[in-house]
């Protein structure tokens, strides 16, 4: 990587460090990010080249910016793998507080660009890419039932799915409602959003918002997934911690009905149930398969806190349910 950095952009790396799997190269002061991209679609690429930008122009210094070479393009091929090459300048610094607030801002930042996003856009598409993720393991599924389970974390998954499978259906059928009951504001628009937003997606050390972490998509998506990934992971904490993220978030841009229902509906969705599965099933060693059994069987386990959580959601949350309309799922108030 850093013969690319020095062969195609004229850039020779003073130090180098590993940051999420990524190996990141400091030179003048700035930090670069060799991505390889053979496998990314051209439209992909241009659009979050046109998000990054556009978020950078309107005043984030933490955003990764697609570096041009110096034959200025910015895309190059080295051994038949296509590369981009991102730059942070300089020394970004984490930031420590206010997340919610952070977050906020990034997402007020991302509505006013005047790009059509396509082929990052997960707009609408909730529904069918939840139906098409429960038909994929229901065949799979279907699979495991034909055959005799040979395997601890079969047996378990073939006894769970139904369960799982149950809520999802609930998730999609509040996200249909929702859709068809409420009207939408400004702030419901599209933004810059996360695949998967939680405590550590911008860095530990250093503060980092990559552009290939995107989608667009509405501003729920990031707040309901940094709600799911607090509960799993502060079990003692989560309550005030999601407390005080959604009321630093408020701060800045008040949520809508719309908003809060779109919350809702994907912290039912149990895409954790899912990554899980699926992670396993792609599993390239069996230490990582038993680590993945054993958060399968904790998550079963835990399966009525979670109920619990979803049914007392709006109420952690300081919703004003009655004032918004806001209906509720009565089998998990039980």
């Amino acid at each position: 990587m850093s013969d690319i950095l020095q062969k195609h952009f004229g850039i020779q790396p003073e130090q180098s460090y590993m940051v999420r799997n990524q190996m990141r190269y400091i030179s003048g002061g700035v930090l670069y990010t060799v991505v390889p991209v053979t496998h990314v679609e051209e439209d992909t690429l241009v659009e979050l080249y046109e998000m990054s930008e556009h978020l950078s122009k309107e005043g984030d210094r933490y955003v990764s910016r697609f570096v041009p070479s110096t034959n200025e393009k910015f895309l190059v091929t080295e051994n038949e793998v296509d590369y981009v090459v991102l730059g942070n300048a300089p020394h970004p610094v984490v930031p420590s507080l206010k997340l919610g607030r952070k977050l906020a801002r990034f997402h007020d930042r991302g509505r006013s660009i005047d790009k059509v996003i396509k082929s990052c856009s997960r707009i609408g598409e909730w529904k069918s890419l939840w139906e098409k993720r429960l038909d994929q393991m229901e065949g799979v599924w279907n699979n495991y039932l034909m055959e005799r389970p040979d395997r601890e974390f079969s047996r378990i998954f073939i006894e769970s799915y139904p369960y799982y499978m149950g809520l999802a259906e609930n998730a999609i059928q509040y996200l249909v409602d929702t859709e068809m009951d409420e009207e939408t504001r400004d702030s419901d628009a599209g933004t810059v959003c996360h695949v998967r937003f939680h405590e550590g997606t911008w860095g530990s050390e250093v503060c980092i918002k990559d552009p290939f972490d995107w989608v667009f998509d509405h501003a729920s998506r990031d707040i309901s997934e940094w709600i799911r990934e607090r509960y799993f992971s502060q079990k003692r904490t989560f309550q005030p911690d999601i407390r005080s993220f959604l009321q630093e978030y408020e701060s800045v841009s008040p949520l809508s009905a719309f908003s809060w229902r779109l919350i809702y509906a994907r912290l039912l969705f149990p895409i954790h149930y899912f990554e899980c599965i699926e992670d396993y099933f792609t599993a390239s060693s069996e230490q990582t398969q038993k680590q993945l059994e054993d958060k399968l069987e904790r998550m079963i386990k835990t399966s009525r806190e979670y109920e619990a959580f979803l049914g007392n959601f709006y109420r952690i949350a300081d919703v004003p349910l009655k004032k918004m309309a806001i209906p509720e799922i009565q089998w998990l108030k039980k």
